[in-house]
């Protein structure tokens, strides 16, 4: 899926949207995030030394996760619940490109537990654990 075929499952919009395609291969979610260096979120993180912050990781992270959602997600607002067992091992800097791999592990209700990874050059950059819920525009 490109961006444009992301957006008709998930909600958010530029500059929030974060993943550049995204292909389902068996239950999992293989993404790529190309950061190209005039994102937001590199600007002041850190003037001459830009990284991509660990926060954003763990949101490219759940965006790929909420793709295997494709039924589920349309009109839905996916908000992060927690976030578990987070690892950052290599930065991830303007001209990488992040793959993520991401599955869900359970469902309870309209709760999702998932875990992911994301590699650049196939070295681990970020891992978790994380849940989120699906929530209507009135709930959220």
């Amino acid at each position: 899926m490109n961006k444009e075929q992301i957006k008709e499952i998930l909600p958010h919009r530029e500059p929030m949207l974060l993943i550049d395609e995204v292909e389902l291969k068996d239950g999992k979610a293989v993404g790529k995030c190309h950061v190209k260096g005039d994102e937001y979120f590199v600007q002041g993180h850190f003037p001459g030394n830009p990284v991509v912050p660990g926060v954003i990781l763990c949101e490219m992270l759940g965006q790929s996760a909420c793709v295997l959602l494709i039924d589920q997600a349309r009109g839905m607002t996916p908000m992060f619940t927690g976030l578990d067992k987070v690892k950052f091992r290599n930065p991830v800097l303007p001209g990488d490109t992040l793959k993520t791999e991401c599955e869900i592990i359970r469902q309870r209700g309209n709760f999702y537990f998932a875990k992911g990874k994301g590699r650049v050059n196939g070295k681990l950059a970020v891992s978790a654990e994380f849940s989120f819920a699906l929530m209507s525009k009135e709930e959220a």
